[in-house]
């Protein structure tokens, strides 16, 4: 964790802007929502606790894909820190008992995986690597090996894992690797790459079938965060800064809460969908959204009606990637409560700590 205990926190980046029963809502679910926002460099989480709303953060550098293990007892979370090298953070409660989050384990990959979206597939946790254009399944040794890749990037029988030429980017993640479906800016190579100015996108995007490698769902743009849910497949259509439900080879969308959509996860019938601002040099990549009326966010729809039930949102904000949650019994979030003494707090945690 180099350069945590050191890290300057912008309060700006804290401060946020709740709209509607937000504290209700997550009471009564009884979860701890986490949040990565990934170029301010932070961790954020929201809960309520006995009573009263707690937000915690914890700095690091670049998160954005989280995937969370709730099985009973082994409660884990997982963090990729991406850029170069990428990191994988795992997280554990103290104790289990609402207590906070603290990293027990960090492992280096190369900065050619480019880790985007976690996800566990089968008990077994995956990852983007968009640099392969593949999907790699990660062990406990530290290795990492790639399991799944579209049809559309092999040449000749041999799949080319050289350069990102797709933005493979999300996991919708099924019982196994063929029954889950990943979300791409693109459907095959072309001489254009994503980050370029002049890359296409505007309903160049699918999803890709598990079990095909075939595209399944077209039309999309800059598609992120794909996810099952009660056996439909839920996708944010980025571009156009809405979420909402592929099936039949094309999409609908179900709501549109004020921005970039990215970050996407489910609590009961409410679906919590992270909204960001438009970094202006890609604001190409949003074609459908108005760029001065983005949010930085977290939005809780209802996944009937697409209302948005509350909102918290950033006014300083830029980035939101991944959204996930947690039982409120496991853990109330990161180490570092919002207040007074955060530098502090934060020396004490990581110097004196004894488990």
């Amino acid at each position: 964790m180099s350069g945590l205990v050191d890290a300057h926190v912008d309060q700006r980046l804290l401060h946020v802007r709740v709209r509607g029963d937000w504290w209700g809502l997550l009471d009564r679910l009884g979860v701890t929502l986490l949040v990565s926002r990934e170029y301010e460099h932070l961790l954020v989480a929201f809960t309520v606790d006995r009573g009263r709303p707690r937000i915690s953060f914890l700095p690091l550098p670049h998160p954005s894909g989280i995937a969370v293990d709730r099985t009973k007892g082994r409660e884990r979370v997982l963090v990729a820190s991406t850029r170069n090298p990428n990191q994988l953070y795992e997280f554990r409660p103290v104790r289990g008992d609402g207590s906070p989050l603290l990293p027990i384990t960090s492992s280096f990959y190369p900065g050619s995986l480019y880790l985007h979206d976690l996800a566990f597939v089968g008990g077994r946790l995956h990852g983007n690597a968009v640099g392969q254009n593949a999907v790699v399944r990660f062990d406990r040794r530290g290795d990492v090996e790639r399991v799944w890749w579209p049809r559309s990037v092999e040449i000749d029988g041999e799949p080319d894992f050289r350069l990102n030429y797709l933005q493979l980017n999300s996991i919708a993640a099924g019982a196994s690797l063929a029954t889950s479906f990943f979300s791409a800016s693109a459907a095959e190579i072309t001489r254009r790459r994503p980050g370029h100015r002049s890359f296409p996108v505007d309903r160049r995007g699918v999803i890709f079938s598990g079990r095909t490698r075939e595209p399944v769902v077209r039309g999309l743009t800059r598609p992120h965060s794909a996810r099952l849910k009660d056996g439909r497949l839920w996708v944010n259509n980025s571009g156009y800064g809405e979420v909402g439900i592929a099936e039949n080879g094309g999409f609908m969308a179900v709501g549109r809460p004020g921005g970039w959509t990215r970050g996407l996860a489910f609590a009961d019938s409410v679906a919590f969908v992270g909204t960001s601002r438009v970094i202006p040099r890609f604001r190409q990549y949003a074609p459908g959204l108005d760029l001065d009326e983005s949010t930085c966010g977290v939005h809780a729809l209802d996944t009937t009606s697409g209302l948005v039930l509350a909102s918290a949102t950033w006014p300083a904000g830029n980035q939101v990637f991944g959204v996930e949650w947690i039982p409120r019994s496991v853990t109330h979030g990161w180490p570092i409560p919002m207040g007074r003494q955060q530098q502090r707090r934060l020396r004490e945690l990581f110097y004196t700590f004894r488990q």
